[in-house]
């Protein structure tokens, strides 16, 4: 029999069903069609054939032997094709990635650069998730971590250093004569209360505040600056986007303070491409950044 002298599908499907529940009113639910609908599929499949292919047995049905020959051969054929397609969408179907990431760096740095990694990549799947200080990757659900490393490393930990840190007070442009002459406002993040103090330590000859005020976030401390509330000592990587644009200023630059970014993952987790490109893409992004701001 050539392939366009077949029978049609629907009509092979409703008789697999009929012969398979050994009832059209079965089969006619589980297909969600009337009876009677289902009786024309099988009588159609019979006309087409020339075969009878069922015969009445009391008040029921029963397979002729053709019959029976049909739907051994219908309801395998009907398996191998459900077994491809489970096999198709499980191929298909893969985990996105979860890329922790502190707050401040998030919002200053990475969401604005995100765009390009994703026209680059559209077929990977990225998630972004806001957190700061330690985690857990099976407890949190994530895939990658961005963070300061200034915390204990966890010994099933695999970490790339990104880049140093590096601080230094910011401020609105227009601000920058009054903190020359000193008696200013100090911004300062409360995540990192000791930040001028440790600043002036190491510059002991630069303008000294008048008063400190404290923010919850770094992003809140850079916005504050921005609006010219005062002056931020401030994470390079934050800033650098807004001192770009003009919005800040940075007189006397920044220098490290000993700490570094590091972007972790678990080592116990199944490594992936897409992963990989992921932190490839990142690790090339921040020294391009970072080297043309230098």
């Amino acid at each position: 029999m050539k392939r366009s002298d077949l029978p049609s599908l629907d009509d092979l499907r409703a008789f697999e069903v009929v012969a398979r529940l050994g009832s059209v009113r079965a089969a006619a639910s589980e297909l969600n069609l009337t009876h009677g609908a289902v009786s024309r599929r099988v009588s159609k499949l019979s006309e087409h054939l020339d075969i009878r292919l069922l015969e009445p047995d009391g008040r029921g049905l029963r397979l002729t032997g053709e019959g029976t020959r049909l739907a051994q051969a219908t309801t395998g054929a009907l398996a191998l094709v459900a077994s491809a397609l489970q096999d198709i969408r499980k191929v298909d179907v893969s985990p996105p990635i979860v890329v922790s990431c502190e707050r401040s760096v998030a919002m200053g740095w990475l969401i604005p650069r995100l765009s390009e990694f994703q026209d680059r990549h559209p077929e990977i799947d990225l998630h972004l998730s806001v957190g700061g200080g330690g985690f857990d990757f099976a407890r949190d659900r994530i895939t990658l971590a961005i963070r300061r490393l200034d915390f204990a490393i966890d010994a099933n930990w695999q970490v790339e250093r990104l880049i140093e840190e590096e601080v230094g007070p910011v401020m609105h442009p227009a601000m920058a004569d009054r903190f020359a002459a000193g008696g200013y406002v100090a911004l300062a993040a409360k995540t990192r209360q000791d930040a001028w103090q440790k600043w002036s330590a190491a510059h002991p000859d630069a303008p000294k505040p008048r008063s400190t005020r404290f923010l919850d976030h770094h992003f809140l401390m850079v916005e504050a600056a921005a609006g010219g509330l005062g002056v931020a000592m401030c994470p390079k990587i934050i800033a650098l986007d807004d001192i770009r644009k003009g919005r800040l200023a940075a007189p006397l630059g920044f220098q490290p303070d000993g700490s570094h970014y590091g972007i972790i993952r678990s080592a116990l987790a199944k490594k992936t491409a897409a992963i990989d490109q992921f932190v490839s893409w990142l690790l090339a992004t921040i020294q391009e950044d970072f080297c043309a701001a230098s």
